[in-house]
């Protein structure tokens, strides 16, 4: 039988295929003649073996409801893939589901961006498909395809459908907060939160809004990693599976004409990413993924740049948390293709894609654009971009505000804090009626940063203490060194830098102190006498550190927002955390 016969070219000369990365025996052409070996006992024939081969990431997992379409769409890669002449081998790594993974699957980022880039470089593959979606999965694999530098296609697995219930559309997780925000007012009783429970994730796919999973869909194709188009299918859409067809044939042309993830991810496309998610009105978690990202090819996102951009910038999306859309309309409306083409005179046009195509001659007028869903530049959601950079007293290297999520009543704000010394602290304390607290008042969240076990959570989207929401505050100003969902809203400032665990001055911030917060000046002050801070850090000592295992290695290695929450050995200098 073929299958049975050596290969002509049995030593290890040719570095494609099967021949890449043997295993370090001091022999290569044993090494290669055991592989094959072991590869034949899965019953591959030797032409199949003969093959480019294609690694196929499977981030499936039955914690992950998310990545429920991820078996399909790996068939549908694999098709696509030998349809183009190459071998397909998937392999499973970390999986990252946020609802179900503790403290939060921010903590978990890193490891899966580790894993995957591992594999990349470890097995012996001349291309690679990578299938993700929930939030931290799809910057985890750009992450590494960026420091692998291996040729990558990334393909999400899409969005969510909402649900019609009762004359309204449900979709996660917007929509939850709102019912639970009323829940918590006493507006919605026990049933009726259990009723919209079970309403609101019905169909397969990530967050139906314009939350962190959707905004890096749109963020890795406006990087060039995705396909033009694909990023915003519906999971349960048909056009999905034909997205992962495609993105297998198209991961095989990358071998013979390879265009490497070094070669897209540059500081032009990093900034048209930056723009995407100004004018998308997108989570602020997806700046610290761009900025990881972007990091691992040593791009630098600066923040006082990013507030030029936000000002020229015009959110165009009307999409939940921040509109009225869901990602299904956003697709129907025209998705990316047409949102490029309104911002085309904002973007450097000259970057390429993993097709190889410069984006000026990929944009092209569409046909139809919804105008409820993606408006003309004339006419947009808010002429300045959803997200801003604070600097100030408080925040030295700065914090993030979603403009396009908050009140604009409270942009400039001087109160007292009323602080809350981590998780377990806000939890005891926000609801108690005895709560020295009124609407006026700033919320500081700290000690809930990346350092800290709490691993950053989305934590940031304090809720209004039960009193207060009860006599009808909808909203008052929140700020923490962690960060909150992308499907939330509100007037909260985020990701304070350097974090109270870290010793910056958030840690020094008592309830009684005065906050000065300015959207107009882009300030965040802390009003408090330079002698009393003194005095206060004598005071303060940094929390003691994990004794092993992942957690040691995050307190030892992760860095500050501003650099994307990276860990520092992963990024090209290797260079110690401090």
């Amino acid at each position: 039988m073929t299958q049975n016969t050596p290969p002509e070219n049995m030593p290890a000369a040719a570095k494609t295929g099967l021949a890449r990365n043997t295993a370090n025996y001091g022999d290569k052409d044993f090494a290669l003649y055991l592989r094959r070996s072991f590869a034949k006992s899965m019953g591959y024939s030797q032409t199949m073996l003969d093959k480019p081969v294609v690694g196929i990431v499977d981030t499936g997992s039955d914690y992950n409801n998310c990545h429920r379409t991820v078996p399909e769409l790996i068939e549908a890669v694999k098709r696509g893939i030998l349809a183009a002449g190459g071998l397909p081998l998937a392999f499973p790594t970390v999986s990252l589901c946020e609802p179900s993974l503790f403290p939060t699957s921010m903590h978990y980022r890193n490891l899966a961006a580790i894993d995957t880039e591992a594999m990349l470089t470890a097995q012996p593959m001349d291309a690679a498909v990578l299938v993700g979606g929930c939030d931290k999965s799809v910057p985890a694999q750009l992450m590494a395809a960026a420091s692998a530098d291996v040729p990558a296609v990334q393909l999400v697995t899409g969005p969510m459908l909402a649900t019609p219930f009762q004359g309204e559309r449900l979709s996660a997780c917007t929509d939850c907060r709102r019912y639970w925000a009323q829940y918590r007012a006493g507006n919605v009783t026990r049933e009726r939160i259990g009723e919209i429970e079970g309403r609101l994730a019905t169909t397969a796919g990530t967050c139906g809004v314009m939350g962190t999973a959707s905004t890096m869909a749109c963020i890795s194709e406006a990087l060039g990693m995705t396909p033009l188009g694909h990023g915003s299918i519906p999971a349960v859409h048909a056009d999905r599976l034909r997205a992962a067809e495609e993105a297998g044939a198209l991961a095989v042309r990358l071998i013979a004409n390879p265009i490497r993830p070094s070669q897209i991810i540059t500081a032009q496309s990093v900034e048209n990413a930056v723009r995407v998610l100004l004018a998308l009105g997108g989570s602020t978690n997806a700046l610290i993924h761009l900025t990881a990202i972007a990091g691992r090819v040593g791009v630098k996102i600066d923040l006082n740049r990013l507030n030029l951009l936000s000002d020229t910038t015009p959110v165009l999306v009307d999409l939940k948390p921040t509109g009225e859309g869901y990602m299904e309309d956003f697709h129907a409306a025209g998705g990316m293709p047409a949102l490029l083409w309104e911002l085309r005179d904002l973007l450097h046009l000259d970057v390429i894609d993993v097709t190889g195509v410069a984006l000026r001659d990929r944009l092209s007028q569409p046909a139809f654009v919804d105008r409820r869903y993606i408006r003309a530049r004339a006419e947009p959601v808010s002429p300045v971009g959803g997200i801003v950079s604070l600097f100030g007293s408080l925040a030295p290297r700065g914090a993030i505000l979603k403009r396009s999520a908050a009140t604009e009543s409270l942009f400039e704000t001087e109160s007292r804090a009323i602080v809350f010394d981590g998780l377990e602290d806000l939890a005891n304390r926000i609801d108690d009626p005895n709560l020295d607290v009124t609407a006026s008042d700033i919320l500081v969240l700290k000690n809930a940063g990346s350092l800290t076990p709490a691993g950053m959570p989305e934590a940031g989207y304090l809720p209004i203490p039960t009193k207060l929401a009860r006599a009808g505050v909808k909203d008052m100003v929140r700020m923490s060194d962690c960060r909150m969902s992308g499907t939330a809203f509100g007037t909260i400032v985020l990701h304070i830098t350097p974090e109270a665990a870290a010793g910056g001055p958030l840690a020094l911030v008592e309830t009684g102190d005065r906050i000065r917060l300015s959207v107009v000046h882009r300030s965040l002050d802390l009003l408090v006498d330079e002698a009393v801070l003194a005095e206060r850090r004598k005071n303060w000592s940094a929390p003691a550190k994990p004794t092993r295992g992942w957690n040691r290695i995050i307190a030892d290695q992760v860095l500050q927002a501003d650099e994307g929450c990276d860990l520092a050995v992963m990024r090209p200098q290797g260079a110690a955390a401090g």
